[in-house]
């Protein structure tokens, strides 16, 4: 292992002599780098071989890459590269080889290989890594995409780019991402090549060796493999995708014809379908330039192409009345309104149109519940205050035991300071199960505190525990003490503590609240603070270090502490702690004793 070592560090001799000949670095510096490789070189030479050792070595050539070039540029020097360069790089590819020989099934090392090439320019050796990698990862389509790309945009080579889809589909023969990125490499190619023909056209050049097939220029491979496609890949999310990337070619007219006729056949009660139908008439009918000379012009198209869109949708919603549908058509009429215009007009009749289809797909049962939060707040910035009661009412009818929903329609209520707000309440808390309610009495007991009597308020928190599930009442414990506290004082607070102490389970919180209130007494006793913070540890004390630590130092600071206690409190703490916390408390505790904490 030591000779193989010193074969290594002596092969960095040449290049090492040339960096201090030509002044890029300084005779110390030779001698540190010297030094930080055969140190990384040993790492690697271990018997159990380290990962991460491998990656340190690589970024420190990398690193000292940088470093020569930023030298180079400062001084102005760009000769000896082949000595002084090509012999790192050459070394680091190495290193990656040999680090991806032994965990091939890193493909973030891979990927780092890759972007070292491509950095640093290494066509010839990144074609080998990409060869290599999808031999190894087959099963990666984004890989085989990759290559490809790197082929087709950096080679140039649309052969190449060609060969690695097919190999890539042979293997996975059903990937839509796959046949999305083909279909787009062969249009690019289409458009490349109607280029070229074109500026030889203009140059008046001969075109008797160069072969433009019309096939190619056309678009016909991208139209054969989207066929192929479409009968392995069902769905038409694929349909759209491949439309949408036929869109950014300018001579693919015919064939986004054929995919939209296709899509329109096997899809048509596809409410996708039906959305790209709609949303189409936004982009059809444009004024010729000449004629957009006013605003109110502009307008005025825009809302004739709006129209158009909804005559569509109103039209997919009668042939496919589905959920999902009108969800389409309704995200679609708040993105329009939500667009910013100086025309009031527009926006108003924006307003109007969405409002009324909210209603409509309300009346007819099919408005889905997360939507009815964004009809709600509509109504509410629009003042239609009356509306907005009545459709909270109808989502709690339609969706009774939802507490989303209940607590939208609640939300409601209190916002608009009706009357039958606590009714609604005892409404919503008979219909939703305990798990879950909690958003509910917490709701309840906030606007109860602003609103109701301090008895009222205090019968709603001793309610609350028994109507919440045991996991959930834990929450109302901290917000009921904290209101008890706040609104009737230290004495009440402390019999609250005490009585709920007797109804697991229980949060840290709650005991650190309790000890919160007991530090902010004028007469804070520490028999009290150890009483809570023993109830707390006898919960708490086997995952919570901080709370060992905490207890310490009120032994240590209170004026009725008893630091004789700390020691019995460090040795409970080492026994009842478990796994990596007892190293952790050990350290805090270190620093504690030493001031530094």
């Amino acid at each position: 292992m030591a000779e193989r070592t010193e074969q290594r560090l002596e092969d960095r001799v040449p290049e090492l002599e040339q960096l201090e000949r030509v002044g890029l670095f300084t005779r110390r510096e030779v001698r540190a780098v010297l030094r930080k490789a055969s140190a990384l070189e040993y790492k690697i030479q271990r018997r159990a071989l380290r990962k991460e050792d491998f990656i340190n070595y690589i970024q420190y050539e990398i690193n000292l890459l940088e470093l020569i070039k930023k030298r180079r540029a400062r001084i102005g020097y760009s000769f000896k590269k082949d000595e002084i360069e090509n012999s790192i790089l050459h070394r680091v590819h190495c290193l990656f080889n040999r680090a991806i020989g032994k965990w091939k099934d890193d493909v973030q090392l891979w990927l780092s290989h890759v972007a070292f090439c491509k950095q640093w320019n290494a066509k010839h050796q990144l074609s080998k890594v990409f060869s290599s990698m999808l031999a190894i990862h087959p099963n990666k389509p984004a890989l085989w995409i990759m290559a490809a790309k790197w082929e087709m945009e950096t080679q140039l080579s649309s052969e190449s780019a060609r060969h690695l889809f097919l190999r890539a589909l042979r293997f996975h023969p059903e990937c839509p991402k796959l046949y999305q990125e083909y279909f787009r490499m062969e249009l690019m190619n289409a458009e490349k090549q109607r280029k070229e023909k074109k500026a030889f056209e203009q140059a008046k050049m001969d075109l008797g060796e160069f072969n433009y097939s019309e096939e190619i220029l056309n678009g016909e491979m991208a139209r054969i493999i989207y066929r192929e496609a479409a009968q392995k890949i069902k769905g038409v999310e694929f349909h759209l995708a491949v439309l949408s990337i036929a869109k950014l070619f300018d001579f693919t007219q015919d064939l986004q014809k054929e995919i939209l006729e296709s899509l329109q056949t096997k899809y048509a009660d596809d409410p996708l379908t039906w959305d790209y139908m709609a949303r189409r008439e936004l982009e059809l009918g444009s004024l010729p330039a000449a004629e957009r000379a006013t605003k109110q012009m502009k307008v005025s198209e825009m809302a004739q192409r709006e129209e158009r869109c909804c005559a569509v949708f109103e039209e997919a919603v009668r042939a496919v009345p589905t959920e999902d549908m009108w969800k389409c058509f309704i995200t679609f009429c708040l993105e329009r309104y939500n667009r910013k215009t100086n025309s009031e007009e527009l926006k108003q009749k924006r307003l109007e149109r969405t409002l009324s289809v909210f209603s409509k797909a309300h009346e007819s049962s099919l408005l889905p519940e997360a939507l009815y939060k964004q009809w709600l707040q509509l109504l509410l910035e629009s003042n239609l205050f009356e509306k907005a009661t009545e459709a909270a009412a109808a989502a709690t009818e339609r969706f009774s035991q939802s507490v989303e929903t209940w607590h939208m329609r609640l939300q409601v209520l209190i916002q608009l300071k009706s009357e039958s707000v606590t009714q609604c309440f005892e409404e919503a808390v008979k219909h939703v199960k305990s798990k879950g309610s909690l958003p509910l009495w917490t709701l309840w007991v906030e606007w109860s505190e602003g609103t109701n009597s301090k008895e009222d308020t205090e019968t709603l928190y001793q309610r609350s525990l028994h109507a919440t599930t045991p996991a959930e009442s834990v929450t109302m414990k901290e917000k009921y003490l904290d209101w008890t506290y706040r609104n009737r004082g230290y004495k009440k607070a402390k019999k609250v503590f005490t009585s709920m102490c007797e109804n697991r389970p229980f949060s840290l919180d709650f005991f650190r609240k309790m000890i919160q209130i007991e530090k902010e007494q004028e007469s804070c006793k520490m028999i009290h603070l150890r009483e809570y913070y023993e109830r707390a540890l006898r919960e708490f004390g086997s995952t919570d270090s901080d709370l060992w630590l905490d207890y310490i130092k009120e032994e240590l600071n209170h004026p009725q502490g008893k630091p004789q206690n700390c020691g019995s409190i460090h040795w409970r703490a080492m026994k009842m702690l478990q796994g990596d916390l007892v190293e952790d408390f050990v350290s805090k505790y270190t620093l504690l004793q030493t001031g530094h904490l």
